[in-house]
Order: structure tokens, then C-alpha cells, then sequence
């Protein structure tokens, strides 16, 4: 085999890898994300006081986005339940993160644009 020949071969295998790779997916699901979120829901409709449990669930989805694609995935849980939940409080929501000590690189809330997020 010539040294032509094999750097063409060299460079179709290369091509193939690349295209057969799988795209990155993210490591939550949105039945993921809503089970981390359901204990907020009371107070995300009523105010009052933060229950542990809600803090915790976004103390994890905050400490478990490790890349962008989770970032954006959690993002789009969020919004999609937050377009869903009857009497949701927008501005509830949007509070939640800082009610609960985590900063979040996004607002949580029905028009967030996951889509800008790193």
C-alpha cells in the first residue's frame, strides 16, 4: 500500500469516527428534574416559607450541571414545568435560587431562554 493511498484510508476512518460519533446528551431528564423540584411546588404557588427538601433538590440540579448541555437541558425542565404549573408564582420562581443560596447562571421562569446559557 502506497503512502498516499494509506493516508486516504487514514483520513475516510477518521471521517467515519467523526461522523458516527454520538452527539453529547444530557445527564437529566426532565422526570429527573421534577422529582428534585416537587417540593417546591407549595411554595412556588403560595410563598411562605422555602421547605428543606426544595432547597435541596436545587442545591442538586445546581451542583449536578457539570456542562452547558446540562445546564441547558435542566433549563428546558424547568421552563416547560414552569409553563405547566397552574398558579405558579413567576416571581416566586425566580426567587427560589436565591432563597435557597444557590446562584444559578439563569432565572428560573416560563420565558427564560435556555438557549443563551454557557
Amino acid at each position: 500500500m502506497t503512502n498516499s493511498v494509506a493516508l486516504k484510508l487514514a483520513f475516510v476512518v477518521l471521517a467515519c469516527m467523526v461522523v458516527g460519533a454520538p452527539l453529547a446528551s444530557p445527564a437529566f431528564t426532565c422526570s429527573q428534574v421534577s422529582a428534585s423540584m416537587r417540593p417546591c411546588i407549595v411554595y412556588l404557588k403560595n410563598g411562605g416559607t422555602v421547605p428543606p427538601p426544595c432547597c435541596s433538590g436545587v442545591q442538586y440540579l445546581s451542583n449536578s450541571a457539570r456542562t452547558t448541555i446540562d445546564r441547558q437541558s435542566i433549563c428546558r425542565c424547568l421552563v416547560a414545568a414552569a409553563r405547566s404549573t397552574r398558579g405558579l408564582n413567576p416571581n416566586l420562581a425566580a426567587g427560589l435560587p436565591n432563597r435557597c443560596g444557590v446562584r444559578l447562571p439563569y432565572t428560573i421562569g416560563p420565558s427564560t431562554n435556555c438557549n443563551a446559557i454557557d
